[in-house]
């Protein structure tokens, strides 16, 4: 790593985003940063492009680009507005790695240019492989890039197969925290609010991907994640609940002998391991004792109560368009959760009558992806209106 590492950063105004940064922040002299791109959050990408001098910023909301573009009149940074100038901007000949930290089906097209521009991708954008995980697999193999997790499950499961290349999986378990409702029963669950589900007992979070920890949708979406990543089979998937989230997943060879992760809870330390692989950079993050932590504990999670984890692995089975409509569905239920037009047991059946009612493709191309997912927001829309 003598050489400074160019970073695109597509989404750096979120929680992923805000972080990496602060990993860039103090790693100086191994990170450059190339790109930042964000949606509409303007003052905050302004403040991050003033201090991380970037060649260019994308913002996507193109009402804001004058606004973006006079603010940094005076620090030499290239501005660009829109879905296009998105597309096409992990181009850059100076960028080595792109991370994906945009939220949610928005994250696809962005993620596919950069793989065909030859970059590697820091990937914590989960819904590119629930969506395509087809596509973008084939599309890698292609172009020679790799994909890099950032997730902390998935990130758990990379760093053990590391020197295991010859070696048979033969299951993984993705550990979940189990929300902030896994002591609830049914009938607890029947009025939950949005600021209770956006309470999360281990982690930091946007609200999108806090809700769908709280659902057991965003489980459901690592496992299919994890399919593609690593080349499994449903069946080699397991979910445990793992309330104090120091393990972050494990690997089960198939010799029976098992591989785990373990970390105190916090971002940073994937997402540096993302940015820095092949090599593991010294850091000043809390380090983990035992002592403070004397008993580990594992649940079974119930998926009757959390029927999201059930739907999720079915669409994994069925393949196809299935888990780009579920995840299409999924966006639009937890936006109306959010906004207290959805009851939070209702978005599982919004999802599964969504999944119903749009018609099954079993070899999606790139435009059938695009159209399923707008078919599936078209129908989730009107089965929630007819509430």
């Amino acid at each position: 790593m003598e050489n400074k590492k160019g970073i695109a950063i597509l989404g750096s105004t979120g929680s992923i985003g805000t972080q990496a940064l602060e990993v860039i922040d103090a790693n100086a002299d191994k990170f450059e940063v190339v790109v930042l791109t964000a949606e509409n959050n303007v003052n905050l990408l302004i403040e991050q492009a003033k201090k991380f001098k970037p060649d260019s910023v994308v913002i996507g909301n193109e009402q804001h680009f004058e606004q973006v573009k006079q603010a940094l009149v005076n620090d030499y940074i290239k501005v660009y507005a829109g879905k296009k100038a998105l597309n096409q901007i992990v181009d850059h000949s100076d960028i080595e790695i792109v991370l994906t930290a945009m939220v949610g089906y928005a994250g696809l097209l962005p993620t596919i240019n950069a793989i065909k521009a030859g970059k590697n991708i820091a990937l914590a954008n989960k819904e590119t492989l629930v969506v395509a995980g087809e596509l973008i697999s084939k599309l890698t193999k292609e172009h020679k890039t790799e994909i890099i997790p950032v997730d902390s499950e998935h990130s758990a499961i990379f760093q053990c197969l590391a020197g295991e290349l010859h070696n048979e999986i033969e299951k993984i378990y993705l550990t979940a925290s189990g929300g902030p409702f896994r002591t609830f029963s049914t009938g607890e669950m029947l009025n939950i609010k949005p600021e209770q589900a956006l309470v999360h007992p281990t982690w930091n979070m946007g609200a999108k991907i806090t809700v769908d920890s709280a659902s057991m949708m965003n489980k459901g979406l690592e496992a299919i994640e994890a399919k593609w990543l690593f080349n499994l089979k449903p069946e080699q998937i397991d979910v445990i609940v793992h309330p104090q989230s120091i393990i972050h997943s494990i690997v089960q060879f198939k010799d029976g002998s098992m591989k785990a992760q373990m970390g105190l809870p916090d971002m940073k330390l994937p997402i540096q391991y993302a940015l820095g692989f092949p090599y593991r950079i010294k850091s000043e993050f809390k380090r983990f004792s035992f002592l403070d932590y004397p008993n580990l504990s594992f649940e079974q999670l119930d998926s009757k109560k959390f029927r999201n984890l059930a739907i999720a692995f079915e669409a994994m089975k069925k393949g196809g368009n299935v888990p780009c409509v579920m995840n299409a569905a999924n966006e639009i239920a937890v936006d109306a959760f959010l906004k207290e037009k959805l009851s939070f047991l209702k978005m599982p059946e919004i999802i599964e009558q969504t999944i119903e009612q749009v018609e099954y493709k079993s070899k999606p191309s790139l435009e059938d992806y695009m159209f399923f997912d707008n078919e599936a927001r078209r129908v989730a829309n009107n089965l929630i209106l007819g509430i």
